[in-house]
């Protein structure tokens, strides 16, 4: 009788098995858990994110809504305060002018100088005051309103000439706004401080990229520079605004200069 031949014996091969199959089975449910995990951790990034966004809009709005109100006050302010005086101020000069004429004389200069003083200061400060109710939008004051300031400074004693160099063209809004209350601050400072007999020179330079001007008085009248105050500071915060560069100052031969440059785009 013969016997049958031992079968092999399979234990550690079925082992071997088992555990790689249990190896595999454990990489997958690893990389299932990563994969959770990591969708999970980006949506908490995304959401995140978005609540620093709508935080972030949320301070502008408050922002802008804070500044449409300081604007609307400020606009108050004025109007009920400085409105009312220039007013009275224009009002009785023309009542002293119209009285004037009535018995036969002729009104004064300096009466005539305060009733369009007054006429142009109400017109200007009810534009800025339109201005702060809408958004800080310009207020169509430019240089082609020069001719105006230099009537104002010619009223108040002070005989001015314009030289203009270059090829007049339009400029942008915020440039041409700020060209004229720099040569309108400069031509005041000077009726202000530079005394009787002082006569005052503006030029306007337009270059490609550059406009250029000058306010200077020959240096007859007082020998020292005005006080640094609201309109010096003034002049300075718009040029810097624009980019540009703004020099104030006495000249070695006798009298006081402002010397700016506003930035330009290229021509087209």
């Amino acid at each position: 009788m013969r016997c049958a031949p031992p079968r092999p014996y399979a234990g550690p091969m079925r082992t071997d098995t088992g555990w790689r199959r249990f190896h595999a089975a454990g990489w997958l449910i690893s990389l299932g858990v990563a994969a959770v995990a990591i969708g999970a951790w980006q949506a908490y990034v995304r959401e995140v994110e978005q609540r620093a966004e709508e935080a972030e809009r949320t301070r502008e709005e408050t922002a802008r809504r804070r500044a449409v109100e300081e604007r609307l006050r400020i606009a108050r302010e004025l109007h009920d305060s400085l409105t009312h005086s220039i007013s009275v101020i224009k009002v009785q000069a023309g009542v002293a002018t119209h009285l004037a004429r009535k018995q036969g004389d002729e009104p004064l200069p300096a009466l005539l100088a305060i009733q369009e003083a007054s006429t142009d200061a109400v017109r200007e400060l009810r534009s800025t005051l339109d201005v702060l109710r809408r958004d800080g939008e310009s207020n169509g004051n430019g240089l082609e309103r020069l001719k105006v300031l230099v009537e104002g400074a010619e009223a108040a004693g002070v005989p001015t000439t314009v030289t203009v160099v270059g090829e007049r063209r339009p400029l942008p809004p915020e440039v041409d706004e700020a060209a004229y209350r720099v040569v309108q601050e400069a031509l005041t400072n000077v009726g202000r401080h530079a005394g009787d007999g002082t006569a005052a020179v503006v030029r306007i330079r337009y270059a490609p990229r550059m406009l250029g001007l000058e306010v200077a008085d020959d240096g007859r009248g007082a020998d020292h520079s005005p006080a640094p105050g609201h309109g010096l500071t003034g002049m300075r915060e718009r040029v810097a605004a624009l980019g540009g560069r703004l020099d104030v100052g006495p000249e070695p031969g006798g009298g006081f200069s402002v010397r700016a440059e506003l930035p330009l785009p290229p021509e087209e």
